[in-house]
């Protein structure tokens, strides 16, 4: 799927880009081995936070730092850790002890034949299938996963909100996005089982944005965090059925730190929406922010500095 599109090399992907296995179609992994042994978590009560080698990740998880210092905490970064087989372990371990994950995604690596695909399925499956050292806190409405987008001309025109909306459009409907996507099981078909639309497909790759905004297609597989949702002025379509596997972004930690952090990171999730997920990524990409500087910026206009 398309990330940002090159988002792929980010999280198999959220595009959004598969290389370093960001989200939506980053299963693929064996479930990870539960490690055993004691807690490697700092004797002083140091809250250890790890992230993805993402900006975006990088950004969610600075965030959790600056406000878990506001809270009095001592917090050590250990950013860009790695990729899932190489962070877990040390979640598990307690040498690391908290790390923004993707509910989803995380799901798929444990359980890669999930049947789950809505938030609060996908949520709720996770919570059984992270080892029993690992727990997670609330997740945020901000996803980084696969979608149907539409310009916001385009969605003004025909009345368009969710998926579903898109059967009553009476013009051509071209579908946009990486040549997978027409073999994926959300792609053609799973649109037209899904939601009853048929749709044309055209292989756009690393363009697909850009055929968006130029009319090239009039529907994308655009990930929902990839900061041109905002700057091209992009409309997501919601999936009330559950086309695509929802991918939250959601806080997971060592089971030994959990009570202790809960009420500031759950705090911080409950602010995290989808646009402010987008905007916190339109200020690194496009002004050219550093990750310190725009979690500051956010947490203050929050009121949780």
């Amino acid at each position: 799927m398309s990330r940002f599109t090159t988002r792929r090399l980010l999280t198999a992907g959220v595009g959004v880009i598969a290389a370093t296995t960001l989200l939506a179609g980053c299963a693929g992994s064996d479930p990870l081995a539960e490690s055993g042994g004691e807690s490697a978590a700092p004797a002083d009560g140091t809250i250890v936070i790890g992230s993805q080698d993402y900006y975006s990740n990088e950004i969610v998880a600075e965030i959790y730092a600056q406000a878990l210092e506001a809270a009095g905490k001592t917090v050590d970064r250990q950013f860009t850790t790695g990729q899932r087989e190489a962070y877990l372990p040390e979640l598990e371990s307690g040498a690391l002890t908290l790390f923004p994950e993707y509910t989803g995604n995380l799901l798929q690596y444990f359980e890669p034949e999930t049947e789950a695909r809505t938030s609060e399925d996908v949520y709720a499956a996770l919570g059984d299938a992270l080892p029993e050292n690992l727990t997670v806190l609330d997740q945020a409405t901000a996803s980084d996963q696969d979608s149907y987008t539409v310009t916001a001309a385009f969605a003004e025109q025909w009345d368009l909100t969710t998926i579903a909306d898109l059967a009553n459009v009476t013009e051509p409907l071209t579908l946009g996005g990486p040549a997978e996507l027409e073999q994926r099981p959300y792609g053609p078909s799973g649109l037209n089982e899904t939601y009853g639309v048929e749709v044309g497909f055209q292989a756009t790759g690393e363009t697909t944005v850009d055929d968006l905004v130029a009319g090239t297609v009039n529907v994308a597989n655009v990930f929902t965090a990839d900061p041109r949702i905002q700057t091209e002025d992009l409309v997501v379509l919601e999936d009330p059925e559950g086309l695509f596997l929802a991918s939250n972004v959601v806080p997971v930690v060592n089971v030994d730190v959990a009570d202790e952090i809960a009420d500031t990171i759950n705090a911080v999730s409950a602010k995290l929406t989808p646009e402010a997920l987008v905007a916190l990524n339109v200020q690194s990409t496009v002004d050219k922010l550093e990750p310190a500087e725009i979690a500051t910026q956010w947490l203050e206009e929050n009121g949780l500095a």
